[in-house]
């Protein structure tokens, strides 16, 4: 193969036309293997690593720097992890479990340390390596759908299956983002069915159980579960009012106590990552009102942020909520019924993007 003018690896532009093509079907992505196939060298691989052109996905699995660049951190970059193991392996395998998730466009509670999960048809039990946890399960070929040329476990049999693996504080974000997503409660139920002894099944069940899809984000289900465990009363999800000034729900209520989860994103512009359509001061001020307005009506308002609902705030965080619950009940009691008039029901509210 001859050498391209202004090609200082010396590749020809055919190769790295047929290189664009490989990595316009693959999601951006090329395996070394691929890269030499098509005629590169390994030093000329190397080279494009060490300027920067290349970034490595995983080992052995690169993509072009700007096209790496573009993807947020969050949930683009852990997507392109996912797409990049699913196409080193050479094993017959299912996507599953938060990797599932992020290709299914689910949002979830992502574990920490990042890995990517697999299932595969065996036995009951997992491995790990290089960074991937391969479930040794069985599922049936109904339970997988095709995303973007990946065959995936379907977003029922993902939430479970998250939920058996990672406990309810994953779990049940799982399961309500299955539920806002159109799956019923009954796919979820069906999906636990073959679960029977399955490691993991009785804290999937409960976050089946307490699934509920009026929870608008991960955040909210968080907050929901660690009101739950600090049994404080019966829990309703977005408890809304309104009057001749403004209506407005609230995340969740127990008794005549609220309690509201606050995101940063909202008090962050676009170009910062956030979802703030105005200036953060303004959203700043306007929340403020918006809670003054609440406690009007003579109830009381926790605030967390996700700060407090980090594992090593937790338990600090439930011991204030338990707190301020107290002194709301102690203020105000329980009833609401003198709300009546002003009461919204969820249905009225608008649907959260």
């Amino acid at each position: 193969m001859g050498s391209g003018q202004g090609n200082p690896g010396g590749v020809t532009t055919p190769t790295l036309d047929q290189l664009a093509a490989l990595m316009g079907r693959q999601h951006g992505l090329v395996l070394r293997r691929q890269a030499v196939a098509a005629g590169m060298t390994g030093p000329e691989i190397d080279r494009r690593r060490r300027t920067g052109e290349w970034v490595a996905v995983r080992q052995g699995v690169y993509t072009a720097r700007a096209r790496w660049e573009a993807l947020e951190p969050y949930v683009g970059r852990p997507r392109a992890r996912v797409l990049a193991a699913s196409l080193a392996m050479a094993l017959p395998h299912v996507m599953s479990h938060d990797s599932a998730a992020l290709l299914l466009g689910l949002p979830v509670l992502l574990g920490e340390p990042e890995t990517v999960h697999v299932t595969r048809t065996r036995v009951v039990g997992g491995r790990g390596a290089t960074g991937v946890t391969h479930h040794l399960a069985p599922y049936e070929e109904r339970q997988v759908c095709l995303v973007d040329g990946v065959r995936v476990l379907d977003p029922a049999r993902t939430a479970v299956d998250i939920a058996r693996y990672a406990g309810m504080r994953q779990g049940l974000p799982a399961c309500d983002s299955a539920l806002r997503s159109g799956v019923s409660r009954a796919a979820l139920e069906a999906a636990l069915v073959p679960m029977t002894s399955w490691p993991g099944v009785t804290a999937a069940r409960r976050c089946v159980a307490l699934a509920d899809a009026r929870a608008d984000t991960i955040g909210e289900s968080l907050l929901r579960l660690l009101v739950v465990e600090l049994g404080l009363g019966e829990v309703d999800l977005q408890f809304g009012l309104g009057d001749a000034t403004r209506s407005g729900w609230a995340d969740l209520r127990v008794g005549r106590h609220l309690f509201e989860f606050d995101g940063h994103l909202k008090y962050r512009r676009p170009d910062e990552g956030g979802v703030a359509r105005e200036d953060p001061d303004q959203v700043l001020w306007k929340e403020k009102k918006r809670h003054a307005w609440f406690t009007g009506f003579r109830l009381g308002m926790s605030r967390v942020t996700w700060v407090d609902l980090r594992p090593d705030h937790w338990q600090a965080t439930g011991v204030r909520l338990v707190r301020e619950h107290a002194a709301t009940r102690a203020a105000y009691g329980d009833s609401v019924e003198d709300l009546a008039a002003y009461r919204l029901l969820p249905e009225a509210r608008p649907r959260v993007a």
